[in-house]
Parts: structure tokens; sequence; C-alpha cells
């Protein structure tokens, strides 16, 4: 571990987050690394709303600084142009009294971009005040963000991008998520980023049977829970046997995965307009249809027979989907209730919100991922499917252009454009699930040697270690 020290004092890193900490995963592993492989102290100054993970909040050289959120609903409602004006203004002063009053002096300021305004500017202020260093970690451009409402040649866009690239020129290091996005800062912003990739730490790896088997029963309710009317998983509520879920069994000390289960379908989502979900909907509904029609099936089938078929054990050639989706984010009411109007025989979903110690078990238990991210700059990388590839899950991942850095078709996973793709991929996948299916199984293995040969920890010494002593000394 390289230790940080100055004249017998630890040096400091300031994270800043203009944004819930609990969903920035990427922060949540720079602090993580920074206090336990630059044995620095860590402030985190972050927005509230969910937990980080349990790590940070154990560790004793991190400590977190939760900032209101600023909500100004009243004066939306008069001016949209004036809102955000205040809002960043309000924001600006809150984030200088923390950085400047609040914590202690740190060596480096590491922030995430975006958002980018107010932040920059304000970790630019704080950083000169202090006589500390100034890191931004490009995700994104925050002004593609909002281009996605506004248009990109929109005055409140372009002066957004003149703000960020003004701002982000100021910093003396860069870290970025994808070769793309370190040619585009390059060449067009003057800006010289370090390609720090995303890379799931070692919490995220392949369930274990026991794991599965907790995990499935600690969600029990949650998963037979129809989102309206009863479907082909809710059914399976009425077994009382506590022994037994819907994917596992405990019998006789020893615990089983089910024949005839579920696949298990996992996607998280931001709920943005960055993500269009229709695309998983239309495809569950294809994959529904087309899989009634390989076996015979009209219309007029009484659905209650078969999920009575299903519940004493019959299996088909193609199994049942469960869809679980995680996240938060404006849209999901929306897609909720499209997801109850659905008509669907042998397909569910369930939307959650998981604790940061249960989503990467859900992930290790899962048999596919789906990633529906096609980003606003064209330049950044999911990292929902990293962290799928930490735990051994092949990804089906909605195509752009980089996404090719990270997911290789035929071998960790394949790409989609449209629903009836994304249908089609399905329907190869899991013909013969769970025991006859070599694409999906080939896949997987391809998704755990990607996991497997490279961790954060072992990326972040590498890349990220090196720039933050060379800024700091």
């Amino acid at each position: 571990m390289a230790v940080a020290l100055e004249a017998g004092r630890r040096k400091r890193a300031a994270v800043v987050v203009l944004g819930d900490i609990g969903r920035s995963p990427r922060m949540q592993y720079h602090s993580l690394s920074l206090a336990n492989q630059a044995g620095m102290e860590v402030d985190i100054v972050a927005n509230g709303g969910s937990d980080p993970h349990l790590l940070l909040r154990e560790n004793p050289s991190i400590h977190i600084h939760e900032m209101k959120s600023v909500q100004l609903t009243g004066i939306l409602k008069i001016s949209g142009a004036l809102t955000l004006l205040l809002k960043a203004a309000i924001q600006f002063i809150i984030l200088i009294w923390y950085l400047c009053f609040k914590i202690p002096r740190p060596d480096v300021f590491i922030v995430q971009n975006p958002p980018s305004v107010p932040t920059l500017a304000a970790v630019k202020l704080a950083s000169w005040l202090r006589g500390a260093k100034f890191i931004v970690d490009w995700h994104n451009f925050g002004y593609t963000l909002l281009g996605l409402s506004h248009g990109r040649s929109h005055i409140i866009v372009k002066i957004y991008f003149w703000f960020e690239k003004h701002f982000g020129r100021m910093a003396d290091g860069a870290f970025c998520v994808t070769k793309a996005m370190k040619h585009e800062l390059d060449q067009k912003w003057g800006i010289n980023a370090t390609v720090l990739y995303d890379q799931s730490p070692e919490f995220f790896h392949p369930a274990s049977l026991t794991e599965k088997h907790e995990l499935f029963s600690r969600l029990g309710n949650s998963i037979c829970s129809a989102m309206g009317n009863d479907d082909c998983i809710s059914v399976e509520k009425e077994v009382e046997d506590r022994n037994t879920t819907v994917f596992t069994s405990w019998v006789d000390g020893e615990i089983f995965l089910k024949p005839n289960r579920p696949a298990l379908v996992v996607s998280s989502t931001s709920w943005t307009p960055d993500e269009d979900f229709s695309i998983l909907l239309e495809a569950a509904l294809m994959y529904d249809r087309r899989v009634a029609a390989t076996l015979g099936e009209d219309d007029s089938m009484d659905e209650g027979k078969l999920w009575i078929d299903i519940k004493n054990g019959k299996q088909f050639v193609y199994p049942r989907l469960l869809f679980i989706i995680t996240g938060k984010g404006p849209d999901r009411m929306k897609y909720e209730e499209q997801i109850k109007r659905l008509k669907l025989r042998r397909v569910a979903f369930r939307t959650m919100w998981l604790a940061s110690e249960d989503y990467p078990l859900l992930l290790g238990s899962a048999d596919l991922g789906v990633s529906l991210h096609t980003s606003s700059s064209g330049l950044d990388l999911p990292m929902k499917v990293v962290d799928m590839f930490g735990c051994g899950l092949p990804v089906c991942a909605a195509s752009f252009s980089c996404i090719d850095e990270l997911v290789k078709i035929n071998n960790n996973g394949l790409l989609f454009s449209t629903s009836s793709e994304l249908a089609d991929e399905l329907m190869m996948l899991f013909k013969g699930f769970p025991e006859e299916c070599d694409d999906l199984k080939s896949l997987k293995v391809g998704a755990l040697n990607t996991g497997s040969s490279s961790k954060w920890s072992t990326e972040w010494e590498r890349y990220a270690l090196p720039l933050v002593n060379q800024v700091i000394g």
C-alpha cells in the first residue's frame, strides 16, 4: 500500500459529488481506494438520499458530509430558466461552505463531472482558497445530458458547454472512462486525461447457492407480488414452505436450483431519457408472443391452466422470464403503469430499489443482464455492465459508438438496436433453459473471464494512484 505522508501528517482528499453518493458507485470506489490504497483521510461531500456501501460507512478513514438537496418547485412554475440560475447559485454557496469551512483542508479535490454547473467553478475556487489541487473525473459531458431535454442548439446548452470546458481545463489532472472520451477531451478541449476504466470491486462476484437462496428468501414478498393482476410468478406465492423460493429449494440440508425455475433477467436503470425502457417492454411482449406461437398456443388458451401447470413443475422448451429492474428516477412511475397494462403469460416484471449489499448478490444470482444505456455523448460506458461482468453475468446491451470497448459480441454479451433484435436474442439464449442453453453458457464463461481479468483496486493502483501522487507532489 502506498501511504501518503508529509511531515507526519496523513494526506487528505475531498471527493465531491453534487448528487446522491449512494447512487455514485465510481466515486464510492475512488473513496475506498484513496483510503485503503493511498493511505489518505477522505472527506466525501455529497447529497444524501441512498446509503453508500457498508464498506464506506464502516471505514474510519472516510468521513461523509451530507449536503441538503436544493428544491425550488414553486419557482419552477413561474420560470424554468430562473429556477436553474437560482438553484445553481444556492448550490454554489452550499458547496463553498462545505469545501472551505466544514471539512479539513484537503491536499486534493476529486470531483465527479457531470454535473458541471456549479460544481467545477465551486471546486476550482475552493482549491485556490485552500491551496489544494483539483482533479476532474469525467464520467460524461454535462452539456450533452442537458441537450437531451433542450436540444444541442439551445442557448442554455451552449452556455453550459462553455462553462464545462472553461472550468474543466483549469483542473490539475483528469480521469475519464473511455479511450474515445480521452480523444475527445484531448483534441477538442485541450485536456489530457488518464483513462481509468470502470471495474467492479471485489464484492461483485458470482453468488453461491446459499447466497442465492438467502437473497431470494429475503426478496420473496417482492418477487411474488405482481405489479397489478396475477402473473406467471405471483401464482407461486401460495407455496407456504419456508424452505422454498421461486428459484430454489432447501431439501435435507442441501440447496437446489429448481429445474422449472424462471430465468432471471436483471436491468439497472436511472429511468432517464438516455435509456429507452420501451425497447425492453416491447422485447418482453415479443418473447411472450413468439414462445406461444412456437408452442402452438392460441389467444383463447386459458392462462390459468398454464400457470397451474408451471406451478406443478411442468417444464417448457422456453422458460418463464422474470425481469427485475432496479434503480430510481423520474420516469419510473410512467413505465410501471405501462407494465401493468401488458398482457403477458410467461413474462413478469418487478421494480425494486435494493440495499447496496444486496445489489451485487442479485447480479451474481441472475442469468442475464440487460443494459439500455445509449450515452448522451456516445463516449461513456455503462457502469452497470461492468458490475454485471464482475458477477459473471453476460449482457445484452444497447448498441452505441464506443460500447465495443466493453461488450465483445459472442464473447461476453450481445448488442441490439431494436426491440425485435433483443427479442431474438432472448429466444436464442433461453431456448432449453436451464440445462440445454449452450449459447447462454458460452457467454457466461466470457463474462466470468472479463470480470476476473481485472478489478477496480488493480486498475486504480496502476492508473489513478500515480496521477494523484503526481498532482499532490
